[in-house]
């Protein structure tokens, strides 16, 4: 429970910290913010999230929590299309509310190919982004056995990523939370979540592009001499934008290099520019569930429950029950 509630924690702290960097440039963030440090109100100019308080969660865990409820609703379960209305739903409530917070590309694609006939299996044929890896931790959190895990995943991503590159980048979060909630530390996490998305990349249709496993191995293999030199190295060589093969080995990176320094790791990630929301919730929540402390200091994970109203120790407790529901192999 320890390690699942982290996981979710880590998620909606580093949302939270890159809510108000979404989108801007790493310069521009320099030159407004410093280097983010704390969490930060939304500027009136924020291009996605203009005036939002400090504290305030996006659709990276509000789209987790979504898929948590899913899960738990279903045992275990849902129906892809279930998922997709739920998304839906999720973004006419926060257009209604006159939000710039809506679905992603990918997503947003896949919905209309939906609403127009296409069954759930071909819909997201085209997803090559990053939604699937940034709302997939309650499967890694609910699902220990491999094989469940891999079927789990490609259930919760399917309708709107089915390409090898999104179920590669997914399975490889989902697989590294897993291990975590097992007890693995970071490294030995990053080893099995790894294997298991080269596995399913052949899930999925083909597109092209890297492959997320092989480009995180290459960048986990490189040598910085500052953490200054890890930041230029995730901003100019691995990228931060919306792609899977940018965003998910960002945080990878950014996790694994600041992994005795957590909280130092999601603030990294919300001042590189690009997706740092993102960037920074995949992070969070893999360092939430390889260590058996949060990865944000108390008053932080305070501010931002008080703000953002989620309730995260009660999903966490039913994630774990399923997870310890279901059978394991002898």
């Amino acid at each position: 429970m320890t390690r699942a509630l982290n996981t979710l924690v880590g998620l909606a702290v580093g949302d939270a910290l890159g809510m108000p960097t979404q989108s801007m440039s790493r310069a521009d963030i320099a030159a407004r913010y410093g280097r983010v440090d704390r969490l930060l109100d939304g500027a009136p100019d924020q291009p996605i999230a203009p005036g939002m308080p400090a504290g305030s969660i996006t659709d990276d865990t509000e789209q987790a929590l979504l898929l948590a409820d899913l899960l738990v609703e279903g045992g275990g379960t849902f129906e892809p299309r279930a998922l997709a209305d739920a998304l839906q739903a999720w973004e006419d409530d926060m257009r209604a509310r006159g939000s710039s917070d809506l679905l992603g590309p990918s997503t947003k694609a896949a919905l209309v190919e939906l609403a127009a006939g296409a069954s759930p299996e071909e819909s997201g044929r085209f997803g090559t982004t990053n939604g699937a890896a940034m709302r997939i931790a309650p499967v890694g959190i609910a699902f220990g056995e491999p094989d469940a895990l891999l079927e789990a995943v490609v259930a919760a991503s399917r309708p709107t990523h089915n390409t090898g590159l999104a179920l590669s980048a997914a399975t490889t979060v989902a697989a590294v939370i897993s291990a975590g909630i097992d007890g693995a530390d970071l490294d030995a996490a990053l080893d099995v979540g790894l294997r298991a998305g080269e596995a399913a990349f052949a899930r999925g249709h083909w597109r092209a592009g890297a492959s997320v496993p092989a480009k995180a191995r290459w960048a986990l293999a490189q040598t910085f001499g500052s953490d200054d030199e890890c930041v230029d190295f995730v901003v100019d060589v691995i990228g931060t934008s919306v792609s899977s093969q940018e965003s998910v080995v960002a945080a990878i990176v950014l996790a694994h290099h600041f992994v005795e320094h957590p909280f130092e790791a999601l603030c990294q990630a919300a001042s590189v520019g690009g997706d740092t929301d993102t960037v920074a919730a995949i992070a969070g929540a893999m360092l939430g569930a390889t260590a058996d402390t949060p990865p944000a200091p108390t008053e932080v994970v305070d501010d931002v429950l008080r703000v953002s109203q989620v309730d995260l120790a009660s999903r966490a407790l039913a994630l774990t029950r399923l997870r310890d529901a279901a059978p394991r192999p002898s």
